[in-house]
């Protein structure tokens, strides 16, 4: 069985290289839809508590709203950091408190403190999918993807690979055989 989750996301981008409207610099409304599958937790009669879902991947996905994001090797990177720099926010203000964790994958580096994020390739619908699925895979038994965007919309499905050790009171995933939530350990 799957749980759903949306969650909604304002970003810029660009499009380098492409020859129609996109390369402009734009911004967007994007709703991305994750969903989990595993078994139904007896404890709490779900697979995975839907607000857990979205805590999980907001804790990463976060550095993607009302950030730019622009490819590695877009010439406007290095203008754009240099305002940053000139303006005294390339490494962050206290104002910005909408930051994640700082990541680094082969598709994508987050550079939260300026709210940017430089991907390997330029973020279409299909690219993101890709990014999120690469960052989440290994927190949520994710089987399907789905991310809106202006008119653009994709969906990818994935293999799930057995199951998450959940905890039997909140439905949330253990992690050394604690639940980080509500302190339950597993018996050995």
């Amino acid at each position: 069985m799957r749980s759903i989750a949306k969650l909604e996301l304002q970003y810029a981008h660009r499009f380098y290289g492409f020859r129609g409207e996109a390369r402009y610099l734009h911004g967007h409304s994007g709703i991305l839809t994750i969903e989990v599958e595993d078994t139904i937790n007896d404890g709490v009669n779900m697979v995975f508590p839907c607000n857990e879902i979205q805590k999980t991947a907001w804790d990463v996905l976060r550095n993607f709203d009302h950030a730019l994001v622009l490819r590695e090797d877009d010439p406007l990177l290095p203008a754009i950091l240099d305002v940053y720099e000139k303006e005294g926010i390339r490494y962050g203000t206290p104002s910005n408190k909408m930051k994640g964790p700082a990541f680094k994958t082969e598709l994508a580096t987050a550079y939260p403190d300026c709210r940017l994020v430089v991907t390997k390739e330029s973020m279409t619908v299909e690219g993101f999918i890709k990014i999120v699925y690469d960052l989440l895979k290994d927190k949520l038994n994710i089987a399907k993807i789905t991310f809106v965007s202006g008119v653009n919309t994709a969906s990818a499905e994935f293999p799930v690979s057995g199951t998450i050790d959940r905890c039997p009171l909140c439905g949330i995933a253990m992690v050394d055989g604690v639940c980080p939530k509500c302190g339950y350990k597993e018996k050995k």
